[in-house]
Parts: structure tokens; C-alpha cells; sequence
């Protein structure tokens, strides 16, 4: 039986630019990579989703180690642990929505001109929480009640609990690390939990940036062991969700 350190990504950038970690993302992977070296913590494998928060979250967390002189896996890449496209949901879904309900269209155009005011301003608000209209236009996608031309909820999550079986190694007992995001955690998390619906994303809603959930993996089956640790993140200043 393996053990899965699901490993979220470091805070992100604006949401004009939000695929790149932030400075305080880097600093929180590579205090998530010091604290499992202190923690004597060796990895049989690795595994990062496409985006490049994850992938700079495990390259942060890689340096930290080779700089102890530890070792640490060759970090696989694999699209199915990749969060969904939020940028692509609004795109597709918020015109339909912003017709339908003039109180979503009203939050909507708030959000957008907040964004734009606030793209070189990292730590504004409109950057850094979710706001009502995110919420209603993801229940929209997942409710799956409007044409739309991406990815579905079903079958993203089915993407994304598919990747249970292909983590698992040779060794038994081995450790695995994957660097993915929220959505896909919680996915997880609410399959060990024996949750098969849209709850899965009030489990990755509550999620720090950099923390570490850790599940035991045998034959495709989870079970939980730890979810969403901060021990590394030891300041209040340090923790955050977006």
C-alpha cells in the first residue's frame, strides 16, 4: 500500500495572469520541501500536473531537497491531475448567465473591472478570494445545464480520480508525491470518503496553498490519512487559499 502526498499548488498570480506561482507561493513550496526533508521524507516517485503553478510548486520543493543533498525522483508529467479551465467556464458560461440572472450579470462586470484594476496589485482582494460569482457560474458547469463546448464536470472528475491507477509502483510501501491543485484533492479526497458528487469542491474550497493531504493507495483504492496540513506553514501570513 502506497502513500500519496497530494501536494497543492503555492499561491498563484492575479487573475489575469494566475497560472505562475506568486513570490509567496515559492516561498510556501520551499518551506513544504523543507519540511519534509526535516521530516526524512524520501520519495519513490513524483508527478506533476501541465500547469505551471504545479510544475513550479514540485520544482521548488526538487531544488530544496538536491540543495540538502537528498535524493529526489525525476518529476513525471501527466495532464490528468491538471485543475479545470475556470478561465474557460466564465468564457463559455458567464454571457448565458449574465442574460439569465442580472444579479450574476452585475457581479460579473464588478468582478471584471475589479481584475482589471487590480492586475498589477497581487494582494487586492478581487485577487485573492472567491467571490460569488465564481461560485455561481462552477455551480453552472457542474449542474451541466447550458450547452458548453469544454471539458464536463463529469468527466474532468473522471479524469482525474483515473489517475489512481497509474501512480502506483513496483515497491510496495513506497511514498509518491504529486504537485496538482484543489479541485482535483478534493476529488480525491471525497472518493476515500465515498462522496460521488459536486461536494467534492466544498473539500478543495478550503484548501491552503502548499498543503499536503496524504492517502494510502492500494489497487485504485483510497483511504485518508491526513488532509490539508500546514505544519510548514508556521505564520499567519504565510497561509492562504488563493
Amino acid at each position: 500500500m502506497s502513500r500519496v502526498y497530494l501536494v497543492r499548488h503555492g499561491q498563484a498570480g492575479t487573475r489575469k495572469a494566475y497560472d505562475a506561482l506568486s513570490e509567496l507561493g515559492r516561498r510556501q513550496a520551499r518551506l513544504l520541501g523543507e519540511y519534509f526533508v526535516s521530516e526524512g521524507i524520501q520519495f519513490a516517485a513524483a508527478c506533476s500536473g501541465e500547469l505551471v503553478r504545479q510544475e513550479e510548486t514540485a520544482d521548488e520543493v526538487k531544488a530544496v531537497y538536491r540543495e540538502a543533498g537528498v535524493s529526489f525522483p525525476e518529476i513525471a508529467r501527466e495532464s490528468g491531475w491538471n485543475e479545470f479551465d475556470l478561465t474557460h467556464v466564465y468564457r463559455a458560461l458567464a454571457p448565458r448567465l449574465c442574460v439569465e440572472d442580472p444579479e450574476f450579470a452585475r457581479e460579473y462586470h464588478e468582478l471584471v473591472a475589479q481584475a482589471r484594476a487590480a492586475a498589477e496589485q497581487p494582494e487586492a482582494n478581487v485577487n485573492r478570494r472567491w467571490l460569488p460569482c465564481d461560485s455561481k457560474v462552477v455551480e453552472a458547469w457542474t449542474g451541466g445545464q447550458h450547452a458548453y463546448d469544454g471539458e464536463t464536470w463529469q468527466a474532468f472528475r473522471e479524469r482525474v480520480a483515473g489517475c489512481r491507477f497509474k501512480l502506483e509502483p513496483a515497491e510496495r510501501d513506497a511514498n509518491i508525491v504529486v504537485f496538482t491543485s484543489a479541485t482535483p484533492i478534493g476529488i480525491w479526497t471525497a472518493l476515500a470518503m465515498e462522496i460521488h458528487d459536486e461536494r467534492a469542491l466544498r473539500l478543495a474550497g478550503v484548501l491552503h496553498n502548499a498543503s499536503c493531504t496524504v492517502m494510502r493507495l492500494s489497487d485504485g483504492q483510497l483511504r485518508l490519512h491526513s488532509f490539508n496540513a500546514i505544519p510548514h506553514l508556521c505564520e499567519p501570513g504565510l497561509r492562504t487559499y488563493r
